[in-house]
């Protein structure tokens, strides 16, 4: 859910570039316009300002952005830069993908074999680690991915997605972990229960103050 600042600040960005045709290079510009006339307007607001003032003098703050518009408005109409930045990170998302899920099949099949060497389960869940950071890495590629539907989220965003689930599972990774080491379950729930809930508390909060990365429908 957004507040007042957020819809007023999405509002004034959206407004700059009306008109603007679409791309992934101008969503990622208004996204950083948006995040830097946000934290303008915090600071202003620390310093006193109501939140019109604050709003005014951020808007004012930025300059002149006409030149901004006017390359955006060109990028618009070239499809050839369209295709050159959207298959370069589609390249860059695929390498991550594929690392992601080679981690992740080293991870399971280190696992596995340790399990048939007879090593203790604390060993085998051990190597599990490597999942968790595939995990992370398929998150972030999959969400900085450029689809036909969606533009790439901003990388920032991203890295704090793949923290969250990555959190999460590793909350999983250290309740086996230490079950096993310790035998005690109420130890195995404790350990769990920290990364957990930091995890998903920290991935409600990236919910609740996500932008719309659809595309629009001619």
């Amino acid at each position: 859910m957004r507040n007042n600042v957020d819809k007023k600040v999405q509002a004034h960005v959206d407004g700059l570039f009306s008109g603007v045709g679409e791309s992934q290079q101008l969503y990622d510009l208004k996204e950083e316009l948006a995040t830097n006339l946000k934290e303008k307007i915090a600071d202003y607001k620390k310093a006193g300002m109501d939140e019109s003032a604050a709003f005014k003098e951020a808007v004012s703050s930025m300059g002149d952005l006409s030149g901004l518009v006017d390359d955006m408005r060109e990028v618009g109409q070239n499809k050839a830069k369209q295709a050159v930045y959207s298959s370069m990170t589609a390249r860059i998302s695929a390498a991550g993908l594929i690392t992601g899920i080679l981690l992740i099949l080293f991870g399971v099949l280190t696992s596995a074999m340790l399990y048939f060497m007879d090593m203790d389960l604390e060993a085998v869940t051990g190597t599990a680690i490597f999942v968790v950071f595939g995990i992370a890495i398929i998150t972030y590629s999959g969400l900085t991915r450029e689809s036909s539907k969606k533009y790439a989220m901003n990388r920032v965003r991203a890295i704090l997605y793949a923290v969250a689930i990555g959190l999460v599972a590793f909350s999983l990774f250290v309740a086996f972990t230490t079950g096993f080491a310790t035998g005690e379950v109420y130890i195995a729930i404790s350990s769990f229960m920290i990364f957990f809930l930091v995890g998903i508390g920290l991935w409600l909060g990236l919910i609740f103050t996500g932008t719309d990365r659809r595309k629009m429908v001619a």
